[in-house]
């Protein structure tokens, strides 16, 4: 018969797939048959991140009832947290808080799940949680650097200001951008600058793809940022 756990493409083996499109009676079926709930390979490297990314929250209760490994690391996301909080699924996101998962744990696309978390638009809510658990506010890596450089790129103002609220360093250094200032810059979101000036960024600080701030809008072609960079004397 076809062996339950061999590895398959993109979707890893047939528990990851069936996680991943949240099909509990497939998952079960499967589990009844041998299959490795920790089973590592694919795009989301367990079933357990691909089900918590899915936003699938029986099937990650399932999986952990089978005693998935809450914080194996692998996948796109580095682990079932940081899916989790990226799909911005709140249950699951607190489900997986309450079965002991390391919230601060590194890896994955955005390094950890706050950045994963102020990346995508709406996401507020799940923010609020982590910073209510204790995620730490300053974590280094992922593509931003940090999750207020994240929320800043992606224009997400409330979710800036409750990251800035909670002592979020407005002039840490990293990321693809450098700092948040050249982040907002890039992106040209012309209000998220003003808030960052505001709490006094280092508009001439260097670093990033752009070098700094000003250089950010002017090659972006965003005059109306350019502009308050210049009314506040950038460089």
């Amino acid at each position: 018969g076809a062996s339950v756990n061999k590895q398959t493409g993109n979707t890893g083996n047939a528990l990851h797939g069936a996680a991943a499109k949240g099909s509990r009676p497939i998952v079960q079926l499967l589990l009844d048959k041998q299959a490795n709930v920790n089973a590592q390979g694919g795009h989301y490297g367990n079933a357990l991140q691909a089900a918590a990314v899915g936003g699938h929250q029986a099937v990650v209760q399932l999986l952990l009832d089978k005693q998935a490994d809450i914080n194996a690391q692998g996948g796109q996301y580095g682990n079932a947290l940081q899916a989790a909080t990226a799909g911005g699924n709140q249950a699951i996101v607190q489900l997986l808080l309450d079965k002991q998962a390391d919230i601060n744990a590194q890896g994955g696309h955005y390094g950890n799940a706050l950045q994963a978390a102020a990346a995508p638009s709406g996401h507020q809510a799940v923010v609020q949680l982590l910073l209510d658990k204790q995620a730490d506010v300053n974590a280094q890596g992922g593509q931003y650097g940090n999750a207020l450089q994240a929320a800043v790129y992606r224009g997400n103002q409330a979710i800036v200001q409750l990251l800035l609220d909670k002592q979020a360093n407005v002039n840490a250094q990293g990321g693809e951008y450098g700092n948040a200032l050249q982040a907002a810059a890039a992106s040209g979101h012309q209000a998220v600058v003003q808030l960052l000036l505001d709490k006094q960024a280092d508009i001439n600080a260097q670093g990033g793809q752009y070098g700094n701030a000003l250089q950010a809008a002017a090659y972006k072609g965003h005059e109306t940022v350019a502009q308050l960079l210049l009314d506040k004397s950038a460089d």
